[in-house]
């Protein structure tokens, strides 16, 4: 490890940020006595990655300060056992952080600490023995960051994505990157201390955590976190005192649907600032918002890779809908032709590139094996896969995709991956996934095989081995011959 004050928790807790009321410090310094009061903890981790398998909650922090600058894989709490046996083997995770009903989806024999009743206790079973650790003393304990050193880069965080070609990979975030992409975040969208944050996406999802955890405490504001979104609640909450919400599109339909529903005007409060990402957002959507809260929503683009974003629409200018907006500070994006690599002027299509600190390190190899393909870092360049066009004023628009991916409720499906988890099952001869266009969902998944199952075989089949999010939503199902 280089310099421990370059570590994104306690960048994170130095500016005297909290989360639910509990401030930053004391869930870095609980996670940190975790470590000094729990050799079994030690020793599963020793030299092997730390996963988290979290809902949104101030538990997340207090699990990245335990992981002790080690690389985390952040782990969906919607994922399959089948999946996170997969990250665990592939990352070579030693003990994973979790609660007491998410932990039996876990591989039997891996360690895992329990964080139900974080920050004042944990509990942790190793070796077939359960411990209950006192996190008390944290209190005593005082955290020293530095919320403006520029991060180490060593492994912050592991996310799996890019299965393309059918096998989810480990892109792998260092603490500068993460830090850089919260850092962009707050001078692009003028983000200070008197910030109240409404949390609602999966901080296991990349996106969720920057932007709406690691950025406004890095700011000293508050957050508040929503275990499970529900689009009357959160409007509840952004009418009464929230400053600021991200989301992705599903849920600004969403919560536009339940605002028509109650049949009374929206109050914004003290609501300044709405951020959309994690998938295309139509500029209708854009429109809506303003004229039912009178609060822009601003659009913004980035990926994984990318740690996660590198285009906004900055506040204090016009909001320009229907853009990604301009580069972060420190971030390059250019557009370049996908065949030959070469820039393309503007107005003209063609892949999207972007070089920085933010850019990933590279993905998990995994078994002692080359990784799959994944998405290409060439000259500093990361090849994003997506497509656009840069305009002559600089801000950048959205133009499809050249990777087979879509994207449902702001998580990424990748066809390759379910076809492939589906032709496992014995009978299926073959299959085939698409999107199906859904505005309240920006898609949904359909699914046609051909062999000697059935519609139900198959739905069962998917629900054992992938997520709720990549579950299909129609199944046709074709004998063969």
């Amino acid at each position: 490890m280089t310099d421990p004050l370059a570590l994104l928790p306690l960048a994170a807790a130095s500016r005297g940020g909290s989360i639910d009321d509990i401030p930053a410090a004391a869930l870095v310094a609980a996670g940190l006595t975790l470590l000094q009061r729990s050799a079994p903890l030690v020793r599963a981790l020793a030299g092997k990655r730390a996963g988290i398998l979290l809902p949104t909650s101030p538990a997340f922090l207090l699990a990245l300060a335990a992981s002790e600058g080690r690389g985390a894989v952040l782990m969906n709490p919607l994922a399959a056992p089948r999946e996170l046996a997969y990250q665990v083997t592939d990352a070579d995770v030693g003990a994973v952080l979790t609660i007491s009903s998410l932990a039996p989806r876990l591989p039997p024999d891996l360690p895992r600490v329990l964080l139900d009743d974080a920050p004042r206790t944990a509990t942790v079973i190793a070796g077939g023995v359960t411990r209950t650790v006192d996190l008390g003393s944290h209190f005593a304990l005082e955290v020293e960051g530095d919320p403006d050193a520029p991060g180490s880069p060593e492994e912050a965080a592991i996310v799996y994505t890019s299965a393309m070609h059918g096998r989810p990979l480990g892109a792998i975030l260092t603490h500068r990157g993460l830090l850089a992409s919260a850092r962009g975040t707050i001078a692009v969208a003028d983000i200070g201390p008197a910030e109240r944050v409404l949390a609602a996406l999966p901080f296991s999802h990349l996106f969720g955590l920057v932007a709406s955890a690691v950025c406004p405490l890095l700011a000293g504001a508050s957050v508040t976190t929503v275990s499970r979104f529900r689009a009357s609640s959160a409007i509840a909450a952004m009418e009464s005192g929230i400053t600021m919400f991200v989301g992705v599109p599903a849920m600004f339909v969403a919560l536009l649907a339940a605002i028509e529903r109650r049949g009374t005007p929206f109050q914004p409060g003290a609501l300044r600032l709405c951020i959309a990402g994690g998938a295309p957002l139509d500029p209708v959507v854009q429109d809506r918002w303003f004229d039912a809260t009178g609060v822009e929503l601003r659009q913004g683009y980035g990926l994984t890779e990318a740690s996660p974003v590198a285009l906004f629409n900055r506040v204090g200018m016009p909001n320009a809908r229907g853009t990604l907006g301009t580069p972060f500070p420190g971030v390059e994006v250019a557009i370049r032709d996908v065949a030959t690599f070469a820039p393309v002027p503007d107005g003209s299509t063609g892949e999207i590139c972007v070089r920085g600190e933010i850019v990933f390190a590279g993905y998990v190899r995994g078994l002692g094996t080359p990784p799959a393909a994944g998405l290409e870092v060439r000259d500093g360049w990361l090849r994003t896969g997506d497509l656009g066009l840069r305009r002559p004023d600089g801000a950048f628009l959205f133009r499809g995709l050249s990777k087979a991916m879509f994207t449902r409720n702001g998580f990424n499906i990748y066809p390759r991956e379910i076809e492939s988890a589906v032709r496992e099952l014995s009978g299926v001869d073959s299959a085939a996934v698409s999107a199906i266009p859904d505005p309240a969902h920006e898609n949904e998944i359909a699914l046609s095989a051909t062999g000697s199952v059935s519609e139900e075989q198959i739905r069962a089949w998917c629900e054992e081995r992938l997520s709720a999010y990549k579950q299909p939503a129609t199944i046709a199902v074709t004998p063969s011959r």
